[in-house]
């Protein structure tokens, strides 16, 4: 999930109480005097821990791992927004759980204590964190606003055109599951189809082999009933995007085919982004101090393959990249050109405590965009739509 790891730091992060609570349940390490601990002392429990037999460590590594990569803010993220949809019948509960959780320390007291005592959020939240890590989403717009079929029904149909397409056109994806979630107006689906087999360097009980296994390969949606739209991510051929988009409009839409773009798949209007006078458009309270233009490429309408990449230290001066614009207009038509990528620099406040955050935000024509999906990459894409960059749909179309 994208955070460094290691046992002996995990030790020394995580409170002692919370420790011997977390060992206490997998009844080991009873011989630990937890109370006797210095916090941030180590030592002690990392020798003890290194005796235990390597089934137990294994079982209880993948744990900790998943309990570290929640330790962070968008860990915490993820287990409110799965506790709000858990909780949607009874949101007193789901108050008392913010508040009781907010009031702990840190985020290792979070992700310990809601691992602990409401595992049922915690699958949800691990791969809510995890999508949260992932960029250039493949935007797709212009579907009906018809409610997603989430039950095994859909799922199923979906799993089958997945495990159908890959195996039939690549050799892979025999077996395929349909996993959905939903985060607040959004669904998202997780598909894990089957991939080639490999053979992987293990130690297994103290002996260095060889084995093959057949791990999963991994698609995920994301689907705004309000907006319209699927977010795709695949990190394979870019020929599969569209028929996986066309696998979701039938399977969980219901639809007899995928919807015609418009806009050629146009997602995201970069040349009014060539203007002096653009302005990017957010609100104050969404942490967002400045956004600047960091990078243009300009792709020419008349030769085919022809571009220009613009670069400019826009943290000196945020319209640098418009005096080279105008340099570069001397010598070359730039209205035979159009915007095929941009690269923003944003600075967000994250913690009132903090200085602010820089986040680099890149978007390529027709519609990759480098953000993610947490809480302070949800505002930046607003910022898009606010400022036209993303244009939206009128009511009555």
């Amino acid at each position: 999930m994208g955070r460094n790891y290691s046992t002996r730091d995990f030790f020394r992060q995580m409170p002692n109480a919370l420790l011997a609570r977390y060992f206490e349940v997998r009844g080991v390490l009873a011989e630990v005097d937890f109370a006797a601990l210095k916090e941030a002392r180590s030592e002690t429990l990392f020798h003890a821990w290194l005796e235990l037999p390597e089934s137990q460590r294994k079982t209880m590594d993948a744990e900790l791992r998943e309990i570290h990569a929640l330790s962070c803010e968008k860990g915490w993220s993820a287990i409110r927004d799965e506790a709000q949809w858990q909780m949607r019948d009874c949101p007193e509960l789901f108050v008392e759980f913010v508040e009781k959780l907010s009031s702990l320390p840190g985020h290792e007291e979070r992700a310990m204590i809601a691992f602990l005592e409401h595992p049922e959020l915690w699958k949800g939240a691990t791969l809510f964190c995890h999508a949260d890590t992932l960029s250039y989403w493949r935007k797709r717009k212009g579907f009906p606003h018809k409610p997603a079929s989430v039950h095994e029904d859909g799922r199923k149909a979906l799993a089958e055109s997945i495990r159908d397409y890959f195996h039939f056109t690549e050799g892979r994806g025999k077996n395929c599951v349909v996993e959905t979630y939903r985060r607040d107006a959004r669904d998202y689906f997780f598909a894990y189809p089957e991939d080639y087999s490999q053979q992987s360097v293990e130690w297994v009980e103290g002996a260095f082999e060889r084995r093959p296994h057949n791990p999963a390969f991994e698609v995920i949606f994301i689907y705004s009933q309000s907006e319209g739209t699927l977010d795709l991510n695949y990190r394979g051929d870019r020929k599969a995007l569209e028929p996986l988009q066309g696998m979701f409009a039938t399977a969980i839409l219901g639809l007899p085919e995928m919807p015609p773009d418009p806009d050629d798949e146009r997602v995201y209007d970069l040349n009014p982004l060539k203007g002096r006078g653009f302005q990017f458009v957010y609100d104050p309270a969404s942490g967002i101090q400045s956004v600047a233009i960091k990078k243009l490429r300009l792709s020419s309408k008349v030769v085919k393959g022809d571009r220009i990449t613009l670069e400019a230290d826009a943290a000196a001066r945020s319209e640098a990249i418009f005096d080279l614009l105008d340099e570069v207009g001397k010598s070359v038509r730039l209205q035979t050109y159009f915007v095929t990528q941009v690269e923003l620099t944003t600075m967000v406040t994250v913690d009132a405590k903090k200085p602010p955050k820089s986040v680099t935000v890149r978007i390529t024509h027709p519609n990759s965009c480098s953000l993610k999906y947490d809480d302070v990459d949800l505002k930046l894409r607003q910022m898009l739509v606010d400022s036209g960059i993303e244009p939206r749909p009128s009511a009555n179309t």
